[in-house]
């Protein structure tokens, strides 16, 4: 069984190799990376992984097409071997681990679990700073291990997920949190599930990013999601801006909404042991050494410049000032909910 995952990195080589010995250990057989105008050396070490057999490389240079930055990579990797021989397909984010519960906690298990399936929604579980401030090599899943409660009914994006889903052609184009561009004669053939192995509704088929929080939705399955990570990289993170809209800078509000630190969450830690010795043997290559001990250097460095410029020092300043985020109230949640489906009912025109 073939697993691609497609990957858009900006400026985040340090954190690589986990990320690909992680998702190696969990059963990804091949990867597609996008390098997109980096100035950290991701693009060299995504060279050099690529000389080694490891992924595809794809530079995403500009100018870009409709949808920007992120979309023009993925209508790329369609182009790709890694992704037309897939028996199975997935987009990731660099703050994404897959955190598998069944069997012997592979996508493959999953895969076997829910043997029906011909796509499954792999929803977030966000995880808080937790307090952290400054920066270290080490592997993003064992330093953070706070996360929001259960449920979570507000902000609504912390229910998005990302879809792993078979490579039948019964989509067209790879997506950013699921396929898109639907053969329409085929969705009827679609069967979705969700992370706790519902069966979801044929609607799901076609449009749907978000999970229903009302509900468990990890059961078999989370994506464990790490999306600020240390106050010092979330200042870097901040200076990247966002992976589909980069000219969107990342401020206090984006913190603020996935600061919870409620519940800890301890399940991806017991399984580095099984990735630590897929990092060993990349760590173990010289090129690949040199190029992420460059890479740190460079994280450090670039955080250094950055507060010598007003926003960035006051950014990071408001973001120790900050405490942990707290839950919305229950009545509170609920009426952000109603207005936010009021709104989008409004936009589509059907209130």
């Amino acid at each position: 069984m073939s697993i691609t995952a497609v990957l858009c990195v900006r400026n985040e080589a340090a954190f690589l190799l986990d990320w690909l010995a992680w998702h190696r250990s969990v059963g990804v057989t091949d990867f597609v990376v996008m390098s997109n105008e980096c100035e950290d050396g991701t693009d060299t070490l995504l060279d050099r992984l690529e000389a080694m057999g490891w992924l595809t490389h794809l530079r995403n240079a500009p100018p870009y097409g409709k949808g920007g930055i992120q979309f023009s990579g993925l209508k790329r990797a369609n182009r790709t071997g890694a992704v037309k021989r897939a028996d199975w397909l997935i987009t990731l984010d660099i703050d994404e681990f897959v955190n598998v519960h069944v069997g012997d906690r592979t996508l493959p298990a999953l895969i076997e679990a829910l043997s029906e399936a011909t796509a499954v929604t792999l929803t977030w579980r966000n995880f808080g700073n937790a307090g952290v401030v400054a920066y270290e090599d080490r592997p993003i899943p064992v330093q953070f291990t706070a996360a929001s409660p259960h449920p979570m009914p507000w902000p609504w994006r912390a229910s998005m997920f990302k879809t792993l889903y078979r490579n039948d052609k019964t989509y067209r184009n790879l997506g950013v949190h699921r396929p898109r561009n639907p053969v329409e004669e085929r969705l009827s053939e679609a069967r979705w599930y969700d992370g706790s192995g519902r069966a979801l509704p044929p609607e799901t088929a076609d449009g749907r990013i978000f999970s229903d929080y009302r509900v468990p939705q990890h059961g078999l399955v989370q994506l464990n999601h790490y999306p600020l990570g240390s106050v010092e990289s979330y200042v870097l993170k901040s200076d990247r801006g966002r992976a589909v809209h980069s000219e969107d800078a990342l401020g206090l509000d984006y913190w603020v909404e996935r600061n919870l630190n409620i519940d800890e969450d301890k399940t991806v830690v017991p399984l580095w042991d099984r990735a630590q010795p897929i990092r060993d043997a990349l760590g173990s290559d010289p090129v690949l050494a040199e190029l992420h001990a460059q890479a740190v250097t460079w994280r450090k460095d670039r955080f250094d410049t950055l507060l010598q410029e007003d926003r960035f020092r006051d950014l990071y300043g408001r973001l120790l000032m900050t405490p942990p985020s707290q839950p919305i109230p229950a009545k509170g949640a609920e009426l952000l909910t109603k207005m936010a489906q009021r709104v989008s009912d409004r936009d589509a025109g059907t209130s």
